[in-house]
């Protein structure tokens, strides 16, 4: 059915290490045999617990305090017009491809269940509707580790902030300007900030910040805070 299996996947990438010379796998294909490995981590969670993509895997979030669903959030960021750059630009690729790198979806992920405090299931159904790549096993997974629920997941601090990761994957600004054309001609200095500067929204059509980064943080960690601890 024109399947290739993990086994065969790592087998040739040792033979292209071989015919290159190499003893070892380069880094881009550790890279890549790694995220294989998650596929099927993912594959075998769903199999054993097939409820995951619609319950939550640690129960202590069955507890967990989550905002009041709010179609209007959940719309804005579907659309990419939260006023956040990096997040504007990663769902409106989505939209337009069908494609999101796996940084951006961890960054949107986190958005939307901590800052917007939205459930996961909402975010898992919206890109199992939108991804061309979309698996039932990822998507349950990688939902449920980005809100805390899941199995090995990010910890409940972990809050990815859009700037300090804009800054860091998007120094230049190229990927905020692709998607977020209303920005295209801001300085990178601001163009994943540009709420900072007064009067820098005026005349682009691009909307401030539906929630402030840092009290929408705080928020989501007291809400995690109050979680029943383990075993208890």
């Amino acid at each position: 059915f024109g399947e290739i299996s993990p086994m065969q996947i790592a087998w040739e990438l040792d033979e292209r290490a071989r015919a290159e010379g190499r003893a070892e796998r380069s880094n881009g294909a550790e890279k890549f045999l790694s995220e294989i490995g998650w596929r099927e981590f993912s594959v075998h969670l769903l199999f054993h617990f097939p409820d995951m993509p619609e319950k939550n895997l640690n129960a202590r979030f069955d507890d967990f305090r989550w905002g009041e669903d709010d179609d209007e959030a959940i719309a804005r960021w579907q659309q990419g017009i939260t006023g956040i750059p990096m997040v504007d630009a990663g769902m409106r690729e989505l939209w337009a491809t069908g494609i999101m790198h796996n940084r951006v979806r961890m960054l949107v992920a986190s958005f939307l269940t901590k800052n917007l405090r939205q459930h996961w299931r909402h975010g898992a159904a919206w890109f199992w509707d939108t991804l061309v790549d979309a698996d039932l096993a990822n998507n349950s997974q990688g939902w449920q580790w980005t809100a805390g629920c899941g199995v090995d997941a990010s910890p409940y601090f972990r809050i990815f902030n859009p700037v300090t990761q804009g800054e860091k994957f998007d120094p230049d600004g190229d990927y905020v300007r692709r998607w977020v054309p209303e920005l295209a001609e801001l300085p990178a200095s601001l163009i994943h900030q540009p709420w900072t500067e007064s009067g820098c929204l005026e005349g682009t059509g691009y909307p401030p910040p539906m929630v402030d980064l840092a009290e929408s943080r705080q928020r989501a960690l007291a809400a995690y805070q109050d979680l029943p601890k383990a075993g208890g």
